[in-house]
């Protein structure tokens, strides 16, 4: 009876409307036969390495396993990407194409389209990167009853740096963080990032919020306040807090820019507000925090005079060490939040290319 009630199930499951005997007994064949066409979805590349303003394509194509051809014909191929967030469990929108129809999403919209060099290739290609662009992307291609996925990272070239407003040390929620680093001209820092610069030498001994809602920090030099003298170097995890009751630093993450930072040549030394017309008036901005440390890591920008910044904290670059300005290794030096309206110094200032 069981075997009975099975085989109706099969007849009803493929019993297709069909022209002729002949053709439905192809279509049987082609649905049920194990080592049939399979899709196939392929990164050339597992990891694209760009920069804040470029563009840059993620490679991905698709075949069939066992046919030469990228499409059967017989139904149209839908292409879609997404952007994986650090936890995968949630995937956000960027581009979607089938037949003729395009569509993007998000602050993708206008930046982003498929390369189509040949029938089988769906790379993506985005132009104007931008910081939140950093990721990991995801190809999949359907055909039917057939798809496959493929998953490229979109890393950016750039520098990570510790950030803490005027209130000080551990003030900060995850939400406060995120705000701080975008007025800095940069994003919140994933943890590959952080590790990265680890690996690159960044020590930095005050925990702080990383993109993913971990609380971590860099030891390259194990010391007693810092975990411990006899511990080894590593990237030390707080683990995750409440996003809202957290308090902690921040790990910042910026990129090249499309403009001209430089320090102001002014005649006198100035107080925060009179920094700030200052730069107005010569064309340009008071300069960001996210801004001095690209510069510093990027173009090798080299200064020795104290500088205020956006954020009401004086700083300067140093790339080549020397006495009295930074004798010990390149940094940027960080003099602190002094007292806006009585404290004089000279001014960074940046002016966008337009």
């Amino acid at each position: 009876m069981k075997s009975l009630l099975f085989l109706v199930l099969i007849s009803v499951c493929w019993a297709e409307p069909h022209p002729d005997n002949s053709s439905l007994e192809h279509e049987r064949i082609i649905h049920i036969q194990e080592n049939g066409p399979r899709l196939l979805v392929v990164a050339e590349q597992a990891k694209i390495f760009s920069h804040r303003g470029g563009n840059v394509t993620l490679p991905c194509k698709f075949y069939h396993e066992h046919t030469s051809t990228a499409g059967s014909g017989t139904h149209k191929i839908r292409v879609k990407w997404t952007k994986l967030t650090s936890d995968y469990l949630k995937e956000v929108d960027v581009f979607v194409a089938m037949g003729h129809h395009r569509k993007s999403y998000g602050n993708y919209q206008g930046r982003v389209f498929l390369r189509e060099s040949s029938e089988n290739d769906a790379s993506l290609i985005i132009t104007n990167i931008i910081l939140e662009d950093y990721g990991r992307y995801k190809c999949e291609v359907i055909e039917g009853l057939e798809d496959d996925t493929a998953v490229v990272a979109l890393n950016l070239e750039g520098v990570v740096f510790p950030y803490s407003p005027r209130l000080g040390r551990y003030n900060l929620n995850f939400h406060e963080a995120q705000r701080a680093c975008l007025e800095q001209d940069s994003v919140i820092a994933s943890f590959d990032q952080l590790y990265d610069a680890w690996r690159s030498g960044l020590d930095w001994c005050n925990a702080g919020w990383l993109s993913d809602g971990s609380v971590q920090y860099p030891i390259t030099k194990p010391r007693e306040p810092c975990g411990g003298k006899n511990t080894v170097p590593g990237v030390r995890n707080y683990g995750f807090w409440d996003k809202d009751k957290g308090r902690y630093d921040v790990f910042c993450f910026t990129s090249n820019f499309n403009g001209r930072f430089y320090y102001l040549i002014h005649p006198t030394k100035l107080t925060y507000d009179e920094a700030v017309q200052a730069c107005l008036k010569d064309g340009a901005q008071i300069a960001k925090v996210g801004q001095i440390f690209a510069a510093w890591k990027l173009l090798g920008y080299d200064r020795c005079d104290a500088g205020w910044l956006a954020d009401g904290s004086v700083r300067y670059p140093i790339s080549r060490p020397r006495k009295r300005c930074s004798p010990n290794e390149a940094a940027v030096r960080f003099v602190g939040f002094p007292d806006k309206k009585h404290k004089l110094y000279g001014v960074y200032c940046f002016r966008a290319y337009n």
